[in-house]
């Protein structure tokens, strides 16, 4: 259970960092490919085992490590123009709302190891039903309309991320550990690179030093983040852990956004946030 507080906690310094990225006019892509060469260093810096390329070439798992590098570059690239454009609160909801995915994926694939219960079952329609009205006022979706494509691709792009991450840590669980978050980070930074490059054909946009400082800032935090995750996906069912943090990130940025960045929320907004409480009580028992 401390991996998972670690995460959720760890993923709201992310969330507190992405709004300086809106206060600070920061380049977003910029900062994003610095934070994940930042966190493929950190995971070089952990990295105690010897390697090759060739080793790495041939590894199992670096599918994983190309495709999840890959989505996270795109993902957190929408994540970070939702919290900009919609709010924290509404982005987030929408980010988490997308363990629909992996939690259905995790019972169809590991059904070894992934247990189905009435109990689970209504906690987790309750976590869905805690996200909805988190994200609702008066019946309402609570973002302007013309951003909803925005929200889908955050859902979809998430899901399938989370998935395929935890794919990785079923079937390698003792295998890659910080080599694979090294090639993950190190893909992801490439993949952002490629897009910068193809950006700046159309408008050329200079280095900003204070995209490589809340990059770096960013990088850390994001690192440490992933490394708990995978822990907790290790220790727990992942059709348990997922739930959890996306309860424990809605109800706590939803309160970031109230108390740090004055958002305001609904009645549906709070009934949503106790529903969640709720599910994330009974996960947790």
């Amino acid at each position: 259970m401390i991996n998972i507080i670690y995460t959720i906690l760890l993923f709201n310094v992310l969330i507190i960092v992405f709004k300086m990225f809106e206060k600070y006019k920061v380049d977003n892509l910029q900062a994003l490919i610095v934070n994940y060469i930042t966190a493929g260093s950190c995971s070089y810096f952990f990295l105690k085992q010897d390697f090759s390329l060739n080793y790495i070439l041939n590894s199992d798992w670096l599918y994983h490590a190309m495709i999840i590098g890959t989505l996270f570059i795109i993902v957190f690239n929408f994540y970070a123009y939702g919290i900009q454009k919609v709010g924290i609160s509404i982005t987030t909801v929408a980010n988490k709302m997308s363990l629909i995915i992996p939690v259905y994926a995790a019972l169809l694939l590991y059904p070894e190891t992934e247990s189905f219960t009435y109990l689970k079952a209504v906690a987790f329609f309750l976590a869905l039903a805690g996200i909805y009205l988190s994200s609702t006022n008066g019946g309402k979706l609570s973002f302007d309309k013309k951003y909803l494509w925005l929200i889908i691709l955050v859902f979809i792009g998430q899901g399938l991320s989370d998935s395929l991450f935890n794919d990785f840590a079923q079937k390698f669980p003792n295998e890659g550990g910080f080599l694979f978050f090294m090639v993950l980070f190190f893909m992801a930074s490439f993949s952002g690179i490629l897009i910068l490059t193809g950006k700046s054909f159309k408008k050329r946009k200079p280095l900003q030093l204070k995209s490589v400082f809340w990059g770096i800032i960013f990088g850390v935090p994001n690192f440490f983040s992933l490394v708990f995750f995978l822990k907790a996906l290790g220790n727990m069912e992942s059709s348990i852990v997922f739930p959890l943090v996306s309860m424990g990130v809605v109800v706590s940025s939803s309160l970031i956004g109230l108390f740090l960045f004055k958002e305001k929320l609904s009645k549906s907004n709070w009934i949503g946030i106790l529903l969640s409480l709720c599910a994330i009580y009974i996960f947790s028992f």
